[in-house]
């Protein structure tokens, strides 16, 4: 390598941290200037921009339906012989840990509730109608949409990795554009704003863990979550990711990740059997049907005629975020699934964990509905002003209440850090070129930032923060996943014999 090569190359890490690094001394010396200043460029972008995130995540969802049904279903990620790494159960529950666990459990009751206590449109609070849409917005907001985007990001670097044998950097899905600038600047620049995007992501997600675990502990031993617990909640987390990190224990990550799905399904089993199960059943019917008969009006709801902040503060919020988080989830959905088909991929991505999304939204998010309109609880209330708290106020309603908060705080817990312990790889891989041994160094200063990140962003504006921040550095991604959609059809195109005859599964 060349010193010009070599320059390049060190130019990533450097610009990327530094970025991130002004934000935290900027958080951490002036928070309320730096929540001030976050909050009205969101709402710019909101406002100007609202509509090219509503537009991009249904092209997104028309592109990966596309490439599942369309000619180049039998497309293979990977070598045209290569078979698949993990059991097709296994590997559905690894896509399900990566890309939902800890915004499935903070939001599963958070956001129903929040919605039936604030609904959008008009609608009369704490009626029937604010608690179907609650459940409805709920599922559109964590279903198929996100995992579009995600899908988008993981087809792009698995392309990439396993049929050209090119890094496992964003940068590399562009090469049928570029070519060999994916070496040069223009990669690079790619490589930095996908940094950017992915640690504050991260960190946003990170954020909302503690909050979590925070109220966790608060209801279950009377621990008052002020900003020195939060921060010893990070701390504390920060250190054993780290140790895990720089130790190689990331194996054992894995199997405590694999095995925290057991607890969540033994979780949302319990709740299902000692909650309203008529109801629960009843309604995940009801929304079931709600979610895809009105699925394409929900996807290109705009506001012309009026300024909508809850849209801005959900919906944009959301599409936003995904957008920031979708590099991380990317690189880990596109490492597990080499091997499998196009249609397989798909299908796996897009529709089964939408329907385990909703079975969890309808489980924990209907009970607490269900409480407070038929048994006179005010969980909504609770839940509008701290919405992380709303898992253990459901569970405070069901029997043996204080053991199954022990175990929701435990699977938060492990949630929280097994995705930190992840994300700090992946920060690590992105900044050392795709080199898939970083250095512990590299490691070191990428765990830091996104703890660091984490913390400015509770102590200058909490979740509004956190959300102002995430829609922010989505912005310049969002054009990179655009460009992203041509160099992946370009491949595709480019390797099939006719795009209307490519239909036997060995042309590749």
């Amino acid at each position: 390598m060349n010193v010009k090569q070599w320059a390049i190359e060190k130019s990533v890490f450097i610009f990327s941290a530094l970025i991130i690094l002004f934000v935290v001394l900027w958080g951490a010396f002036s928070p309320e200037a730096m929540t001030r200043v976050m909050e009205q460029i969101m709402n710019q972008m909101i406002q100007q921009f609202g509509w090219l995130y509503v537009i991009s995540t249904s092209i997104f969802i028309g592109f990966c339906l596309f490439l599942g049904f369309g000619p180049y279903r039998h497309m293979k990620l990977g070598k045209k012989h290569d078979k698949p790494e993990y059991t097709y159960f296994t590997w559905l529950g690894m896509l399900f840990a990566a890309g939902m666990g800890v915004g499935l459990v903070f939001w599963g009751v958070g956001e129903p509730l929040s919605h039936f206590h604030s609904p959008n449109g008009g609608i009369e609070a704490m009626s029937q109608e604010a608690a179907e849409q609650g459940l409805l917005y709920g599922i559109f907001h964590w279903g198929i949409h996100p995992w579009s985007i995600y899908a988008i990001v993981a087809l792009g670097l698995a392309f990439a990795k396993f049929r050209k044998n090119l890094p496992g950097l964003v940068s590399s899905t562009f090469y049928p554009l570029i070519g060999d600038g994916v070496f040069g600047w223009q990669g690079k620049t790619i490589d930095v704003i996908a940094i950017v995007a992915t640690t504050v992501g991260i960190a946003t997600s990170f954020g909302m863990s503690t909050l979590q675990v925070g109220s966790g502990l608060s209801h279950l031993f009377g621990i008052s979550a002020n900003n020195i617990i939060h921060f010893t909640i990070i701390a504390i987390v920060t250190a054993i990711f780290l140790f895990s990190v720089l130790t190689g224990l990331n194996k054992g990550m894995r199997y405590l990740s694999i095995s925290n799905l057991g607890l969540a399904g033994f979780l949302l089993l319990i709740g299902l059997i000692l909650g309203p199960t008529v109801f629960i059943l009843e309604h995940f019917t009801l929304t079931f049907g709600q979610y895809f008969t009105q699925l394409p009006e929900l996807s290109f709801t705009t506001s012309p005629y009026t300024e909508n902040e809850w849209m801005g503060e959900w919906t944009l919020f959301y599409w936003a975020w995904v957008i920031s988080w979708s590099p991380f989830v990317g690189t880990f959905i596109a490492r597990v699934s080499k091997g499998r088909s196009l249609q397989e991929f798909i299908f796996g991505v897009l529709f089964v964990p939408t329907v385990l999304t909703m079975i969890w939204f309808v489980t924990f998010g209907g009970s607490g509905l269900y409480f407070d309109l038929f048994e006179g609880t005010s969980i909504a209330e609770d839940v509008a002003s701290t919405p992380e708290s709303g898992l253990f106020l459901v569970l405070e309603q069901l029997p043996g209440s204080f053991i199954l908060s022990i175990v929701a705080l435990i699977l938060i817990s492990i949630f929280f850090i097994t995705s930190a312990n992840s994300a700090t790889y992946v920060l690590g891989v992105f900044a050392s070129s795709g080199n898939l041994n970083p250095k512990a160094r590299v490691l070191f200063i990428w765990g830091l930032l996104i703890s660091a990140i984490a913390s400015v962003l509770l102590l200058s504006g909490g979740l509004e923060g956190m959300q102002a921040v995430a829609t922010i550095t989505a912005f310049p991604f969002t054009f990179i996943m655009f460009a992203m959609l041509v160099s992946i059809f370009r491949s595709l195109k480019k390797e099939g014999i006719d795009t209307s005859k490519v239909k036997e599964k060995e042309d590749w």
